[in-house]
Formats: C-alpha cells, structure tokens, sequence
C-alpha cells in the first residue's frame, strides 16, 4: 500500500479468534508513525466500530498512556493546523482520527541524530476511509483539510502546557512537504505563520 510516496507494510490483524474485531496497522516510512484501520460492522441501522483498544494497540507496540482527547473543526477546505508538538517532559504521543470530513496529516521527525531527522510522511485521513494515525513523542505534526466542515479527534499522552507547545514553518522548503494548497491559499493562524523553520529550532529532542 502506498502512503504519501512511502511504501506501507501490512503488520498485523489485531483480533484473537476469527470474527472478534480486528485493527489492521501499517508501517510507515518513518519508525514508530503507524496507520491504523479499525474494523467497522455495518448493517441496515448503521455501524459499530471500536475505534480505540488500549490492549490492541499493545499488542503492536503503542504502549501509551492518553490523559486529554481533543476535538477540532476546520470550516474551511485547506485550513493548515501545525506543525505542532510539545517539548519534553511535556512531549506528546498523539492517536488521530477523522469523524467527518478528510485531511492531509504530516509527521516529520525532530529528534536530531535520528537516521530519518527532518523526513516526513504524509497520509489521507478521512471519515469515508475510517483510518488513524499514531505519531509517537519526537515528531511534529500537523495537517491540511481537504473538504469543508471537516472534524478531527486526538488522544494525546501528555496535558497541554503553554511554556513547552512549539511549531514548525507549514512552508519550511527544507522539509519538501507536499501540500495540496498553495501557499497564498493555505488558512493558518496567526501562531502558525510565525513558526520557525527546522534549521532554527533548539535541539528539543536528542537520541
């Protein structure tokens, strides 16, 4: 499967026996980012899905502890929302997932020494294709809405602290980012326009 330009491997099913519900997961071009689909049941009223298993994802390796979801609404299609993360001790790991609407979502690598510092990868989100995606501590992210009125919910490991949130230039031309808007046409926050590029970001992140 492909995912923004990177070739995804197929890693497990999560289900114990045939018929229980399953979670497929995808590996990414950058370690530890996965894609995750969770199963949906449908019939005539509608669908049930188990859109988070905290035993499921231990079984694939996201070992993660969430204390705050998040819930956004972008009115616009091409609304730019990033590229955010956290500073230690306050870094985030962050589960993400569309209920309406679709995006674009980046994650880059920051931790310097990394063998994949400064490499991204984008993947489509959408509410038709009910995937997610997990971006671990170390990695900013962001992303580009595709459709108006699109909604999007996150489980993040680490409350929200002021003094450590921090950005990345959207734009930073080092990154190679392909966005699906131009950059006249990208809406951003005041914050977001003043982010730094990577080049002069501290070293928040060491290996």
């Amino acid at each position: 499967m492909e995912i923004g330009g990177h070739r995804c491997v197929v890693l497990a099913k999560v289900g114990k026996k045939q018929g229980e519900r399953t979670m497929q997961v995808q590996e990414t071009a950058l370690a530890g980012v996965k894609v995750i689909a969770p199963k949906r049941f449908s019939d005539a009223r509608g669908f049930f899905s188990e859109t988070y298993n905290q035993r499921a994802l231990a079984e694939i390796g996201i070992d993660a502890v969430f204390v705050q979801d998040n819930h956004s609404l972008s009115r616009d299609k091409g609304v730019v929302r990033g590229l955010h993360f956290q500073s230690p001790p306050y870094a985030q790991g962050k589960l993400l997932r569309v209920i309406r609407g679709a995006i674009l979502d980046v994650a880059v690598d920051i931790r310097r020494g990394s063998p994949s510092y400064g490499r991204h990868v984008s993947v489509e989100l959408s509410a038709e294709d009910w995937n997610q995606i997990w971006v671990p501590e170390g990695f900013a992210h962001g992303f580009c809405t595709l459709t108006n009125d699109t909604e999007v919910l996150y489980k993040v490991t680490a409350f929200y602290e002021p003094a450590h949130d921090h950005g990345i230039a959207w734009d930073d031309p080092d990154l190679g980012i392909d966005w699906p808007i131009d950059a006249g046409q990208a809406i951003l926050s005041d914050k977001d326009r003043q982010h730094p590029r990577l080049a002069d970001l501290p070293d928040y992140f060491g290996l």
